[in-house]
């Protein structure tokens, strides 16, 4: 039978020399790839874009700019993009149904990411579900076709100021407009010189500390009346306070409301007036005739008229009132001789 052969101590060395290299491989491998964690403790998720702007498989994924996993695929769907990315399996409870995945960049050279925001509200993704789409940030060929554009639009200014189009334009190639505004300056600045010297009302105002004084002795004169007014002194006051006041102004307002209602319905005597026609024609009459009645008086008819305008007829009537009144007057001193009674018996 043959003789087993007992392994050397120098080839035991050998093989736990080769364990050790390997599990350090691996343990660098592990802190390369970034603390991602091994594939036990990974879970897969997917985003979908427009357009990912340059990512690649190994780009990496970061959650409230903390990174916690990379890309594993990018492929086109449609007219969308579906990102698949492998994440921790710590963070799953910050990556809910609130979260929100856009693009971001990791540098200034476009080197595109990942980013997740965490968000509690809502329920955890489960695995392979899609993380809903942000708003994306902006490219750097955005800003620069931003920044095209603005130049463009600037130039276009510049050139239509060279022109003389608009305000600016007629200001710098017209020299009457500039002159105008030269003189609008120079009369600003006369305005200006003649209030600081008090010239005018602004200018007392400015500087005569009376005029100043007697402002603010009318303001404070409104706010002591503003004052009066809130505490409900004198009639506005009350007016403005005193509720039983203010009943009694709604129910006068209601009275009139009601009386014009009555007019406008034809009671009474001005209502009828207002809405009788009949009596409206009797009182139109009469005062036609009595316009004509005055008409001729003034042109000295009849014998009211004459006695307005006959200047004759109205000395002799005086002439008449004065005799009587001698007459009278003779009676009263001397009454035997104008009252003579004699009695006869038969």
């Amino acid at each position: 039978m043959p003789r087993t052969r007992s392994l050397a101590w120098s080839e035991l060395k050998i093989g736990v020399i080769s364990i050790v290299a390997i599990v350090i491989a691996v343990v660098t491998i592990f802190l390369l790839t970034g603390g991602s964690g091994f594939w036990w403790q990974r879970y897969s998720l997917k985003s979908r874009f427009t357009n990912v702007a340059g990512l690649n498989p190994g780009s990496p994924v970061r959650l409230a700019g903390v990174e916690i996993g990379s890309v594993t695929e990018v492929q086109l769907v449609g007219e969308q993009v579906d990102v698949v990315f492998e994440v921790k399996e710590d963070f799953q409870p910050q990556i809910t149904t609130g979260s929100m995945a856009r693009l971001g960049s990791v540098s200034l050279l476009g080197e595109s990411a990942v980013d997740i925001s965490p968000s509690a509200s809502g329920t955890p993704i489960p695995e392979w579900g899609y993380v809903p789409q942000g708003k994306a940030a902006a490219a750097l060929s955005d800003i620069t076709d931003q920044a095209g554009q603005g130049i463009s639009e600037l130039t276009a200014l510049i050139t239509d100021i060279r022109g003389g189009r608009g305000t600016v334009g007629k200001l710098m190639t017209d020299e009457q407009l500039y002159a105008e505004l030269n003189r609008f300056v120079g009369v600003a600045g006369d305005l200006t010189q003649g209030i600081k010297d008090g010239k005018g009302t602004l200018g007392k105002l400015v500087s005569d500390p009376k005029t100043a004084d007697t402002l603010n002795a009318t303001l404070a004169n409104i706010e002591t009346m503003t004052k009066s007014l809130n505490a409900g002194e004198g009639s506005l006051g009350k007016l403005l306070k005193d509720e039983a006041f203010a009943t009694s102004l709604t129910s006068a307002t209601t009275n009139l409301d009601t009386l014009v209602g009555k007019l406008n319905r034809g009671e009474g005597t001005v209502g009828k007036l207002m809405t009788d026609p009949a009596l409206f024609n009797q009182l139109n009459s009469m005062t036609a005739k009595l316009d004509q009645l005055v008409t001729q008086l003034n042109a000295g008819e009849g014998t009211a008229g004459q006695l307005l305008k006959d200047k004759r007829l109205y000395e002799n009537i005086n002439n008449v009132v004065g005799d009587m009144r001698t007459l009278i007057a003779n009676i009263n001193k001397d009454p035997r001789k104008y009252l003579n009674i004699r009695v006869s018996i038969f």
